[in-house]
């Protein structure tokens, strides 16, 4: 099969298309032939080196997956050849998504949602699970509540405003100036100009915010304390390299939370679940062939992507 070989970690340029022998399911495992996957930060991260204590090169990237069941492993029970699946594949395993074919344990893929084609689809599993983990499972969002999204104009934070919206939360939202009339379009309450606006006087000047999704770490962070009301909660997805001042967060009585996403049918099965009701819909940026997945990563490198970018393994 056709697939995407990082064999040294450094710049995008690492990225180089291959043939590799087709992976063959084992006990409980689909093979999925691989419609669309999507490029997230976290594989830009593993290609740069970020985790390369527990990376094996050379390394076949990529969690988000969205395709047909090719065939089935000894013991599957739940899906068939031709059924059309989604899933989040576990990280660090050497054989991801940037391919024509990926197996999964049969456990951590659901049915695709119907009303969606493969390219959007493959948007959903890290950047919707995320912020569905992060807002609905973690940060116990409640109806009435105000929630600030940070980046909203991203994979996760585009997908996070309307799942917020969908919870009956009121949504504070940052994003840059041009995309401002996106964010608002999505159902951001307020849009948060933070190339012009202080964020954090803005934030106080709606009220404050119960919750605050950190899709950014550092200074973002260290400064949510500042805007939540009492006893607000903080999830973040941003890992701390350096030690940071969190004084403001105990002094508002303040719980912090990191997240990162699990695998998980249930996750996957519960967004599926609003996304054909039609309260929250993936969003593309574009959709390039797998093979320009270095083009991929450089766009986000250099920021200002809406949605996701979509690869398509078939193109």
């Amino acid at each position: 099969m056709r697939a995407i070989l990082l064999n040294a970690f450094g710049g995008p340029d690492e990225l180089r298309p291959a043939e590799v022998p087709d992976p063959e399911p084992g006990p409980g495992q689909l093979l999925i032939r691989v419609r669309a996957t999507s490029a997230n930060p976290f594989d830009v991260q593993q290609r740069r080196g970020d985790y390369r204590d527990v990376m094996t090169l050379p390394s076949i990237i990529g969690s988000d997956v969205s395709g047909v069941v090719e065939a089935t492993g000894p013991g599957c029970s739940d899906f068939a050849p031709g059924d059309e699946v989604y899933a989040l594949l576990p990280a660090f395993t050497g054989a991801g998504s940037y391919a024509q074919l990926a197996c999964v344990d049969e456990a951590l893929a659901a049915r695709k949602p119907a009303n969606v084609s493969h390219e959007e689809a493959a948007g959903l599993p890290v950047a919707g699970g995320t912020a569905w983990e992060c807002l609905v499972r973690r940060g116990g969002l409640r109806l009435g509540e105000t929630a600030l999204v940070h980046a909203a104009a991203g994979g996760v934070g585009s997908l996070a405003v309307q799942i917020a919206k969908a919870a009956g939360a009121r949504v504070l939202a940052t994003c840059s100036t041009r995309s401002l009339d996106f964010v608002t379009e999505l159902g951001a309450d307020r849009a948060i100009d933070y190339t012009k606006e202080d964020v954090v006087e803005a934030v106080l000047a709606e009220g404050g915010a119960d919750l605050v999704l950190d899709t950014i770490g550092g200074d973002a962070l260290a400064r949510a304390g500042l805007m939540l009301r009492p006893s607000g909660r903080v999830v973040s997805i941003v890992d701390i390299p350096a030690p940071q001042n969190l004084l403001p967060l105990w002094e508002r009585n303040a719980s912090i939370q990191f997240v990162f996403t699990p695998p998980s049918r249930e996750l996957l099965d519960e967004l599926r679940a609003v996304v054909e009701q039609g309260r929250v819909r993936p969003l593309l940026d574009s959709a390039l062939p797998l093979s320009r997945a270095a083009e991929a990563h450089e766009r986000l490198e250099r920021g200002g992507v809406r949605g996701k970018i979509a690869l398509d393994p078939g193109a």
